[in-house]
């Protein structure tokens, strides 16, 4: 099984048939929109524009889950990345990716990558960072810690890596030119 059996609900009702994306590269990131990591939707905009044309695919998720960062409606949403961020990558309806309404997507990656590459320290630094505002990130092993997860697919559908929130777009640059 791969990323390209699965099917997502597009902020406007429709689907994306992930096997329409064969071929190319995804960076699947499970957003929020009043985050601390938020502005990392300009660095995916620098990654989209940057390497869309060389087979680059960014799928954002919405995902109001954690301290409920993305309020409002698929539309509002879209509208305010658009317009504080200009965003041009696909934007998909608002998901949960923890817990038993979990969407099947995130619940393969989870169970695919099931760890962030990233350091202990890093991880250990975001999990202090939420029990000192009284929130609450990963609960289960293999869960998302918190909005800006990221995972790379390769254009096979196969998955990479996984990202920690703390990772920005910059740092995953050079991983994609190596890629692409």
């Amino acid at each position: 099984m791969t990323i390209h059996d699965f099917t997502a609900k597009g902020r406007n009702g429709t689907s994306l048939d992930l096997a329409s994306l064969k071929g190319k590269v995804l960076l699947i990131v499970n957003t929020a929109t009043g985050c601390g990591f938020t502005p990392q939707y300009e660095g995916l905009e620098k990654l989209y524009a940057k390497y869309h044309e060389r087979g680059l695919e960014i799928l954002d998720f919405p995902c109001d889950q954690f301290g409920h960062q993305a309020p409002g409606s698929d539309d509002e949403i879209h509208q305010f990345c658009a317009l504080k961020y200009n965003t041009s990558f696909d934007q998909l309806a608002k998901i949960e990716v923890n817990g038993p309404g979990a969407d099947p997507i995130f619940a393969f990656l989870k169970n695919a990558r099931p760890k962030d590459d990233a350091p202990e320290a890093a991880i250990a630094g975001l999990r202090d960072l939420l029990v000192k505002h009284g929130l609450k990130g990963a609960e289960a092993p293999g869960d998302i810690e918190w909005n800006f997860t990221k995972f790379l697919i390769d254009r096979d559908g196969n998955i990479l890596k996984r990202f920690h929130p703390t990772t920005t777009p910059e740092e995953i640059d050079t991983v994609l030119a190596t890629l692409l």
